[in-house]
């Protein structure tokens, strides 16, 4: 077998893997790179979580980042999930309304969102029920408004030339 068939084959068995851990969570799966693509309502966001971090399967133990896209008409939230011990990575996908910016914490599952949940908190205003402490963690207190989304305007700047 060539590494490039090895390599298919363990692409395969892993996404058999994912399918046998989340069973009948309704989800769209997909490739994304080389990463496994999940899209899900947000109802099912910490059930997943759950089961592919605990599933020795998918041993997704380490989030690696959670990401906001503004998509104008709504927001998507993009966590990216790896195994250390089986070398894969999973992204998660989940749209949310711009009139609910709402997500559970996945703090319960990962304890490293902590800082990605407030970061997201404070840049788009994605609210995340369940966090411990959604102190502003970059804009100080007060701030006005979400700098990372698309609608945010910037305050116009004079730019100084020198004399």
């Amino acid at each position: 077998m060539s590494s490039e068939d090895f390599d298919k084959h363990i692409a395969v068995e892993f996404f058999d893997s994912v399918k046998r851990v989340i069973q009948d969570i309704p989800c769209d799966l997909g490739n994304s790179r080389d990463e496994l693509e999940i899209k899900l309502d947000r109802k099912y966001l910490l059930k997943i979580a759950g089961l592919l971090k605990d599933d020795s399967n998918t041993d997704m133990k380490y989030l690696r980042s959670l990401s906001i896209v503004d998509w104008i008409e709504d927001m998507e939230a993009v966590y990216h999930l790896s195994s250390v011990n089986h070398s894969n990575r999973i992204v998660i996908k989940i749209r949310v309304p711009m009139d609910e910016l709402l997500l559970d914490s996945v703090i319960p599952v990962w304890k490293g969102a902590d800082w990605h949940e407030r970061e997201a908190n404070d840049l788009f205003g994605v609210r995340f029920r369940g966090h411990p402490n959604m102190a502003p963690l970059i804009l100080y207190d007060g701030f006005e408004g979400f700098p990372g989304r698309k609608s945010y305007e910037l305050a116009e700047q004079d730019t100084f030339y020198g004399d």
